[in-house]
């Protein structure tokens, strides 16, 4: 516990619906005051503002007692952020993982709804991979495959080892953050969803990142686990690959990596999907494995993908990976690998770490936050 964390203190007006919604919670956060973040903040000041989350900006601090945190500022005036609010707190505050980022508390006072993180040194994965140069992060072959395993490790907590099986809904390399040693952290449970004991699905509203949804799901709204593991198969894809799923979206041609990576394997030339940043220091037989195991996480059937424990071993070569069943639904016309290469080429120097995030109802076309750089 934090000593910067401050007691609850009474106060002498009304509870509002969302702290009452908090205090009902089966997990308590930690409560800070608003005089300790703004403190810690400097009174947010813009020189402290580290990002822009899709509900409001972020913004680095340092507590009383010298530990520096994010600060994740929601606006209170969007139904939106407050359902981010309570589903962050009542999820993460519950989960315990070296593979997930910490909540260490949260503040409401007045209009202020704060969210308090551990500070991650090195950002997310997104901007260590698709920044501008200058801000890019120089990344191993043997930190990517560690990188790529500690994400599979904790969806396998959130899957099956938690007492709460939950779906994240949001996996993308934005939502992957980079501790001082460049160990991997999930982030942003705003859209994750308990997963119903007894119930082998749930049918809901559509929300995520356009290009690492499932099929599956962004077309009809089932959501199981199998969602989260297509989710991670785009983003071990790439890991390998340095190159953005979706970097935009042309209104007549989809470029999206799992395109790339089929087509690559149909001409024989899958290596070529490697960051040529590594040059030649990578183990060819630990790409294959890489690359095999995200066209499995990556099947159009959530039935033939494999758990996220089944991805945990292959990965670390305490399995046979896994044959990858053939995807009869995939068609390809002769000239698309040709286009996608000279997309991704043509691109390349212009690639931000952000894309879109989308809440969908069940009849609407789509309600969008965009600019969703992580915590």
């Amino acid at each position: 516990m934090l000593f910067g964390i401050a007691k609850w203190r009474r106060r002498r007006r009304q509870i509002g619906p969302l702290e009452r919604e908090v205090k009902g919670l089966d997990f308590q956060p930690g409560l800070f005051t608003l005089r300790q973040i703004k403190a810690a903040t400097n009174n947010f000041d813009i020189a402290f503002k580290i990002g822009e989350g899709g509900f409001g900006p972020v913004y680095k601090g340092v507590l009383s007692d010298g530990t520096i945190v994010a600060v994740k500022k929601l606006s209170s005036k969007s139904k939106q952020g407050n359902r981010e609010f309570i589903n962050e707190i009542g999820l993460i505050s519950a989960l315990q993982h070296p593979c997930l980022v910490k909540l260490y508390g949260c503040c409401m006072e007045g209009d202020q709804l704060l969210l308090i993180y551990e500070y991650m040194e090195n950002n997310s994965l997104a901007c260590a991979l698709f920044a501008k140069a200058k801000d890019q992060l120089k990344l191993a072959w043997s930190t990517r495959k560690r990188i790529c395993v500690g994400i599979a490790r904790g969806l396998a907590y959130l899957h099956e080892e938690s007492r709460l099986k939950i779906v994240h809904r949001d996996i993308k390399a934005t939502n992957v953050l980079l501790d001082k040693d460049l160990n991997p952290k999930i982030s942003d449970f705003g859209l994750a969803k308990l997963k119903d004991e007894g119930h082998t699905h749930m049918t809901t509203r559509v929300a995520g990142t356009y290009g690492y949804m499932a099929p599956e799901y962004a077309m009809h709204g089932y959501l199981t686990e199998k969602a989260d593991v297509y989710s991670f198969g785009v983003v071990a894809l790439e890991i390998v690959s340095g190159k953005h799923n979706t970097m935009s979206r042309p209104k007549d041609e989809c470029f999206c990596i799992v395109d790339w990576v089929h087509l690559l394997k149909e001409e024989g030339n899958i290596m070529d999907l490697v960051d040529e940043r590594l040059g030649e220091d990578f183990k060819k037989e630990e790409v294959m494995v890489m690359i095999n195991v995200a066209l499995l996480c990556t099947h159009v059937s959530p039935m033939h993908r494999p758990t996220m424990s089944s991805v945990v071993s292959m990965l670390e070569g305490n399995s046979v990976v896994e044959e990858v069943v053939s995807d009869t639904s995939q068609v390809f016309e002769g000239k698309k690998l040709e286009m996608i290469q000279q997309y991704y080429q043509q691109n390349e120097n212009n690639v931000t770490p952000e894309e879109e995030s989308i809440l969908i109802d069940a009849t609407a076309e789509y309600m969008s936050d965009t600019n969703l750089h992580s915590i």
